[in-house]
């Protein structure tokens, strides 16, 4: 028995994919939308994995670290292009550190991340 959460948040961020032979090489935007996806199997006595609260302010103080940001000047990107995946990656491993992971209960299963409509990348380590 696994128990399964996933909120989600929007931000909007521009980026440039330098070295893409096409438009995605010059400054574009984006509002990107992040899940994360939580599992656990034990409940608490309220008969919760963990308080929705707290995971959407967990992802909401992630995306507030790209929101209306110029991506490939952060830090967190240099030396690599802020494309989805690396922006999936830095989520899910910030995300990953909050403290509501620490304790053991539950983990962070996943990371997902929508440039458009139509186009997501997913991100998650292996146990």
């Amino acid at each position: 028995m696994v128990f399964e959460l996933e909120v989600k948040c929007t931000f909007d961020a521009a980026h440039r994919v330098e070295g893409y032979p096409g438009k995605c090489d010059r400054l574009h935007g984006h509002t990107w939308t992040i899940a994360a996806k939580i599992q656990g199997k034990e409940l608490d006595s309220l008969g919760m994995l963990v308080d929705f609260k707290l995971l959407n302010q967990a992802l909401k103080d992630v995306a507030a670290t790209l929101d209306h940001q110029w991506l490939n000047e952060l830090p967190v990107f240099e030396g690599k292009n802020p494309t989805a995946e690396n922006i999936a990656q830095y989520v899910y491993r910030t995300m990953g550190a909050n403290e509501i992971f620490r304790q053991g209960r539950v983990r962070l299963a996943e990371v997902l991340v929508w440039e458009s409509a139509h186009s997501a990348v997913r991100y998650f380590e292996e146990t």
